[in-house]
């Protein structure tokens, strides 16, 4: 029941399978923000693992590489928090971590399959909205045959860092699209069951 929305699919495809080319990142006319500049540097940290000849021999080991990069990317307790909305705090801790571990993996699963559907889009940088400890950052996938999807990614600064908490592709909300679902089952379960249930899926 929890598929994947295309929204999940395109968002993790532009960030984790931008190309084995730098030049698949290109840069907009305007300075960049301090969140773009770290999204756009830890883009750059994924291409060099998928150009790694010795990481290409170890597919294990290149998987690792690219979880690790994921999380300097995205923080996936923060998409879980504002996927569950005002169940979050219904929670209980152990329901919580074993939301956010489930959610993580299932996160993870999709954008490692889309990094080997890798076929040739690049990612633009088309400028960056930022307000105090939020910003938005904003994309386009350009397919090759000229077709633009326009990407944005919301972020907020812990620390010195941004961290992407929500991606919307035309106009559709990854964390939205979650929390639609999470609240479809909640109405006729608990936490619990729907801690059950993501399982399941991954199971």
């Amino acid at each position: 029941m929890l598929t994947s929305h295309r929204a999940l699919v395109l968002a993790i495809s532009v960030v984790l399978s931008v190309g084995v080319a730098r030049d698949a990142v290109a840069r907009e006319a305007a300075p960049a923000g301090q969140a773009t500049e770290q999204l756009r540097s830890r883009v750059e940290r994924v291409v060099t693992i998928l150009e790694d000849p010795q990481l290409k021999a170890k597919p294990a080991a290149r998987r690792m590489a690219l979880r690790t990069a994921a999380t300097e990317i995205f923080d996936f307790t923060e998409i879980t928090r504002r996927s569950l909305g005002r169940h979050w705090q219904a929670a209980t801790p152990a329901e919580r971590d074993d939301l956010v571990a489930l959610m993580t993996a299932l996160l993870e699963r999709s954008y490692l399959s889309r990094i080997e559907a890798y076929s040739g889009e690049r990612i633009v940088f088309a400028g960056e909205t930022a307000e105090a400890d939020l910003a938005t950052v904003r994309t386009r996938l350009v397919g090759k045959g000229g077709v633009e999807t326009p990407v944005d990614y919301r972020l907020y600064k812990v620390g010195e860092r941004w961290l992407v908490y929500d991606v919307t592709v035309e106009g559709v909300s990854l964390v939205a699209n979650y929390r639609a679902q999470f609240n479809k089952i909640l109405q006729t379960s608990s936490t619990q069951g729907l801690v059950e249930r993501l399982r399941a899926k991954q199971e």
